[in-house]
């Protein structure tokens, strides 16, 4: 008797692998140096044999190694599968939980790529390289989840002493999350993929009757920011979404509190409210704060290094700001907009919505690069004045074609004591180091009229009673 075997190779360009699963995860948080295996299945589902031209890890230097079929390779060509069968990979880790957050992150992430018949496909790679709170779990990404069955409509404090990381879409619905002084909140970004569609993954959203409380102070500030804190991650912005107060979020208050590293810093919806004191919100990818006919108090605050607005003004609402300093140095946007409308289309050629607009600015730095930083628009084209109603006390702003407008020729007379300057005036300390403290010579020294309510910078230096400084920080001798 004899038999035959047909080692025909499928070569054709359809031929696509079935894997096990698409994402590999190692559900351990690791509290002492050691390894885990994990692994999945490559399925050829053909009556012919395939070949996978190649199969490697993403990353060069990774903290995962493969064993591909028997082989220990992280890069290993011309895999064959015969007809209807399959193979094994086993994947490894090993993370020292005791090293530096910049060489063991919090989320350890690489993909295993295969390529066959022209064909690219992938299967990810998860870990976890600290011990922290991993919020909503350690299997958050692409996903949402809420926290309204776990806090019971009450206040809960994060007080762990370990660092808390958001790792997917966190809602917070029906309670006050309150973060004492030194909370450190890591996010972790990405692109989520589910049947909510396609979205910027790590975003903190606070719902109707939920609200944060950030307790930070000088010495010890709350901070929220991106988790990859490897040096070359300090200052790269868009690396996660933002904190959004959704529609009726309200009672939120920040103090001492820094947000850097997102795309927008926060974003404020209509009828939620939020009140900034002492914070710093800087890297972001577009605006610092966008508020959407919403409530914002905000005193001794710094908006620096923005990709588009510091200030983002949209379909009116009620806004007062003492004190702050917006520098808007390197891009296209200006450091403040303020607009009483919305559109449903980009043009805004229909469906174009007015809601009042009600800003005041006192003691403030308006400045950067270009020569209008300063945008204002109002749908009512100053038919209805009401609608459309802003104050600047005792500012220092960069306007030019703004005034030249037939809408706005009038903005000084709603720019009381106001310095309109050009970048030949000194200002700030050091821009090059993102220090904006003032300079010796700087024009913003004892201009600014006294408040009684504010009697301290951003750095809790009293200012002076008769003649203080304008932006956050108060000139020290």
């Amino acid at each position: 008797m004899s038999s035959c075997k047909d080692d025909s190779i499928n070569m054709s360009s359809e031929v696509m692998l079935r894997f096990s699963l698409d994402t590999l995860r190692f559900d351990t948080v690791f509290t002492q140096l050691g390894s885990a295996t994990r692994s999945f299945k490559v399925f050829n589902d053909f009556d012919e044999s395939i070949e996978i031209s190649n199969i490697r890890l993403a990353n060069e230097s990774s903290f995962f190694r493969l064993n591909i079929d028997g082989f220990s390779n992280n890069d290993i060509s011309n895999i064959k599968i015969l007809p209807n069968d399959s193979l094994w990979v086993f994947t490894e880790v090993t993370i020292d939980p005791d090293a530096p957050l910049s060489v063991s992150p919090f989320v350890v992430e690489d993909q295993v790529l295969f390529n066959t018949n022209g064909n690219d496909q992938l299967i990810r790679l998860e870990a976890w390289g600290q011990n922290a709170n991993y919020l909503p779990n350690r299997f958050g990404a692409n996903g949402i989840d809420t926290m309204s069955t776990f806090c019971n409509f009450d206040t809960v404090y994060w007080d762990d002493p370990k660092p808390y990381v958001i790792y997917g879409l966190y809602l917070v619905r029906g309670c006050n999350i309150v973060l004492p002084p030194g909370t450190r909140v890591y996010i972790h970004g990405g692109i989520a993929n589910n049947d909510f569609g396609i979205y910027n993954d790590g975003l903190w959203l606070f719902g109707p009757n939920a609200s944060l409380t950030s307790r930070g102070t000088l010495e010890d500030p709350v901070v929220i920011q991106g988790d990859r804190l490897e040096p070359e991650f300090q200052d790269i912005s868009g690396q996660w979404p933002g904190v959004r107060f959704l529609s009726g979020s309200t009672g939120n208050s920040l103090r001492h509190t820094l947000i850097k590293n997102s795309i927008v810093g926060i974003q404020v919806d209509s009828a939620a409210q939020v009140s900034l004191s002492a914070c710093e919100i800087s890297n972001t990818s577009s605006s610092g704060l966008v508020a959407v006919n919403a409530s914002v108090e905000a005193n001794n605050c710094l908006f620096h290094t923005n990709g588009n607005n510091a200030v983002q003004v949209v379909y009116g609402g009620e806004y007062n700001m003492n004190y702050c300093t917006f520098a808007n140095y390197g891009n296209q946007g200006e450091a403040l907009s303020l607009l009483n409308f919305r559109c449903n289309d980009p043009l805004c050629l229909e469906g174009v919505f007015v809601s009042p607009l009600n800003a005041n600015f006192t003691n403030c730095i308006v400045m950067g690069s270009s020569s209008d930083e300063i945008v204002l628009s109002d749908a009512t084209l100053g038919e209805e004045p009401e609608f459309f109603k802003y104050n600047f006390d005792h500012c220092i702003v960069r306007v030019d074609e703004l005034i030249e407008t037939d809408q706005f020729p009038d903005f000084f007379n709603n720019c009381e004591n106001c310095l309109n300057i050009d970048l030949s005036d000194t200002l700030f300390l050091d821009l090059d180091m993102d220090d904006y403290s003032l300079d010796t010579m700087s024009i913003a020294r004892d201009i600014a009229t006294p408040l009684s309510n504010i009697t301290i910078d951003k750095n809790n230096l009293l200012r002076d009673p008769i003649t203080p400084d304008l932006g956050c920080f108060e000139f020290q001798d």
